[in-house]
């Protein structure tokens, strides 16, 4: 796979658990590179991890469109929901388990999946379909990974976001 498209008109951004704080911020700096560039960008998880966002970005500069996870994925199995890219953060086997699912939904989307946290090797070694995978132990600090993405993305980290 080729790397995603530095323009997309659908993003799809999964989170799993909020339980490594690297996540959200990530997440927020991948919502907004892509709404930079012009995308409808989606955010899917759980409860907690929306609410997270949500109070990080109350004016909703970065975030506006949420939904469960759940929901997220009955929708695409009833063809209510597409995307052009999907994103998916994995600190865990569960969220694992979320990616299959997503690129079994939508076997012709660009994904990537984010594999992160403290022993994030084995997590990736379980990434048995294809996607564009990016890799790192980050927990709490974001910037190695943010700097691994932006080169997967091709955002310029000479005007950082």
């Amino acid at each position: 796979m080729t790397g995603p498209p530095v323009t997309s008109e659908k993003g799809l951004i999964i989170l799993g658990c909020p339980e490594a704080s690297a996540q959200q911020a990530l997440a927020l700096h991948v919502a907004h590179n892509l709404k930079k560039r012009g995308a409808e960008v989606l955010i899917a998880g759980n409860p907690a991890v929306l609410n997270l966002l949500k109070v990080s970005d109350p004016e909703k500069h970065y975030i506006t469109n949420t939904m469960t996870l759940e929901q997220c994925i009955g929708d695409v199995i009833e063809n209510k929901r597409d995307c052009d890219l999907c994103v998916v953060f994995a600190h865990n086997d569960a969220a694992i388990t979320y990616a299959a699912t997503m690129r079994y939904l939508l076997p012709e989307r660009k994904m990537v999946v984010i594999v992160f946290g403290k022993d994030p090797g084995p997590l990736a070694d379980a990434i048995q379909f294809p996607c564009e995978i990016i890799v790192d132990r980050a927990v709490h600090n974001p910037m190695k990974l943010k700097t691994m993405i932006n080169r997967v993305f091709g955002w310029d980290e000479n005007h950082p976001t």
